[in-house]
């Protein structure tokens, strides 16, 4: 486990830095930092996997059930950064001195690397925190999870909320919430986008558990 574990932080450490040669590369020669957000949201995608990081530790304080469920806590505040960068395809645009396959490369390079660091945080939590569930049970948390997921990227992507807003705006977080709850009928692209990415981000996560190594657990 602990070698898995090194192996896929350095493959994450190497994807992270492609994306960053890219990153300078269009940066000199566009002339322009136009792109240059796609550092920060690759940091925001990576607490995620920090925070679960803290599952591995040795001391007591680790095995305790307030400690484990305060990190899954803040960890779910931080996960949908990792898949959001999925959506800054939007930003991809034809009139450019810069090729534009060059920034589909750019941007799905760090799109992917953000949800491969998203994803193993997610085995974190299915490892450390779900565990004691038997399989089916287990899969069944990690769907609704990335289902959550998509919805947290609706509201950072459309309605312009981050992680941070919980803290800072609470009352306005809680009301558009509630909103969409309650009067789902009036945000059918909430929940066509909530639905939609929530699907997608199920199937990414599944499907090479099954195609590689022919099981989920």
């Amino acid at each position: 486990m602990k070698l898995h574990r090194k192996k896929s932080c350095l493959l994450l450490i190497v994807m992270s830095l492609f994306c960053l040669f890219l990153s300078i590369t269009r940066m000199k020669l566009a002339g322009n930092n136009y792109y240059l957000f796609l550092n920060w949201n690759l940091f925001l995608a990576f607490l995620p996997l920090l925070f679960t990081s803290m599952l591995y530790g040795r001391y007591s304080f680790v095995k305790t059930n307030v400690f484990r469920v305060g990190v899954v806590g803040v960890w779910l505040l931080f996960f949908p950064n990792a898949p959001y960068i999925l959506t800054d395809l939007f930003h991809l645009k034809h009139y450019s001195s810069i090729p534009i396959w060059f920034d589909l490369i750019l941007i799905l390079g760090y799109a992917w690397t953000g949800l491969m660091a998203g994803f193993l945080s997610l085995r974190d939590v299915e490892l450390h925190i779900f565990k004691h569930l038997d399989i089916k049970k287990r899969v069944l948390m990690s769907m609704i999870l990335l289902f959550i997921t998509a919805f947290g990227i609706y509201l950072g992507r459309y309605l312009r909320f981050n992680s941070w807003d919980l803290l800072q705006r609470p009352e306005t977080l809680l009301f558009d919430i509630v909103d969409r709850f309650i009067h789902p009928f009036s945000h059918k692209r909430t929940w066509g986008m909530t639905i939609g990415m929530g699907v997608l981000l199920n199937l990414m996560y599944w499907s090479p558990r099954v195609l590689f190594t022919e099981k989920v657990d």
